[in-house]
């Protein structure tokens, strides 16, 4: 066990450097914001057509849910770190880099999206179908359903679900530092274990860990603002 000198002597602190800290903090932040946006918009739309095309007699919009889902269970399913590996083309085509935040934001998308579709798909089911037929009885059109009944009532849950996946992002980000990303997660590799300093490690995890606290508390609160269901 250490003793306090020797944890001091284990992390030295005077070796961080601050100004490469929030740099990274920065650049983790921005892949997750701008990632974020379109996990969430993505996320949405294909939550929505595997909701709308569900349970359907017409042949064609079975094969529709049937290719969605067939997409999103497999980008779902292939582990992150793998995926941006097999997206460098891809990356390189669209992005013009394998190296930095924005090369990231691809493999994030794709790897995210799938995951809060089937959030989205699952929030959808719980809307009460009674309330769906009153709005479909009143002429409400499929937009107007989609707009006015579903997606508010699902609201809260909605907003708890992009929280999860939010964090999951802070996660992914961090793995593809280690790839040449940017952010905490490339700091932590390069700086901190490649470099054998312990403390940079240790200061890009806490760091990570803060970011990863606001995000869930801020979803929290808002889910609750949201959810104006009787308690």
């Amino acid at each position: 066990m250490y003793d306090a000198t020797g944890i001091k002597s284990y992390f030295q602190f005077q070796n961080v450097d601050w100004h490469s800290i929030w740099s990274a903090t920065g650049e983790t932040i921005w892949m997750t914001i701008v990632a974020g946006i379109f996990v969430i918009i993505l996320g949405i739309i294909l939550g929505l057509l595997l909701f709308e095309t569900r349970d359907s007699p017409n042949f064609l919009v079975k094969l529709i849910n049937w290719l969605v889902s067939i997409l999103v269970n497999v980008f779902r399913s292939i582990p992150f770190i793998i995926l941006i590996v097999l997206l460098l083309p891809m990356t390189k085509d669209i992005i013009g880099t394998i190296i930095g935040p924005k090369a990231a934001i691809p493999s994030l998308v794709i790897s995210a999206a799938p995951f809060y579709a089937r959030i989205v798909e699952s929030n959808l089911r719980d809307v009460s179908t009674g309330v769906i037929e009153a709005a479909e009885s009143m002429g409400a059109s499929k937009l107007e359903i989609i707009g006015k009944v579903l997606l508010p009532e699902s609201k809260p849950a909605l907003i708890s679900g992009a929280t999860v996946t939010l964090i999951s992002l802070i996660s992914y980000s961090a793995m593809a530092g280690a790839i040449g990303a940017g952010g905490l997660g490339n700091l932590a590799y390069q700086d901190g274990f490649q470099s054998n300093n312990n403390t940079v490690t240790l200061v890009a995890t806490i760091v990570i860990v803060l970011i990863v606290f606001v995000v869930q508390l801020s979803g929290d609160w808002w889910s609750k603002l949201v959810d104006h269901r009787e308690k």
